[in-house]
């Protein structure tokens, strides 16, 4: 399965379970614009980066208007390790079914070192206040994940000092 979504369309609705064992779906965001961001596995290395990046963000990402949900295949539990060790201020869906990742596409199979797996394919999806999808970042750049969706969805980002 490959990332079929694009820009203007609807988002596939979906629900889950967050960090705190709470039930969360896209329904929750209506009216809002969600940063709807996929990555492979707590606690790793680029994804610690990419969730620190928008931790670190998360104020000027929320003046601009966003919500904020990571989605992986991690448990709850995992999820909870992952957002205490690194003070995130926002939600973590866990899809161990792989249910949400198969909707968006992004559970595919992936290569490294000659071996293919299936994984996730690290892809966020910007949905505005009508569920429809207005960006899809293919292969965001983890040290600089929040500049770049401030960027794409033309919100000014902050001056560097």
């Amino acid at each position: 399965m490959a990332i079929t979504l694009t820009p203007g369309t609807k988002a596939p609705s979906f629900s889950g379970i967050d960090q705190d064992g709470n039930k969360v779906s896209l329904a929750d965001y209506k009216g809002k614009k969600l940063v709807l961001y996929f990555y492979p596995q707590d606690m790793t290395p680029t994804c610690t980066v990419q969730a620190c990046n928008l931790r670190d963000n998360y104020s000027l990402l929320k003046k601009a208007g966003f919500e904020i949900l990571g989605v992986s295949p991690d448990d709850s539990k995992k999820h909870k390790k992952f957002e205490d060790k690194n003070e995130l201020p926002f939600r973590l869906l866990a899809d161990t079914t792989h249910a949400v990742l198969d909707k968006y596409g992004v559970w595919d199979e992936k290569q490294l070192y000659g071996r293919k797996y299936m994984g996730v394919l690290r892809t966020t999806f910007i949905i505005d206040e009508k569920g429809i999808i207005q960006h899809v970042f293919l292969k965001p750049k983890s040290k600089m994940h929040a500049e770049e969706i401030l960027e794409a969805m033309k919100v000014a980002a902050p001056k560097k000092k």
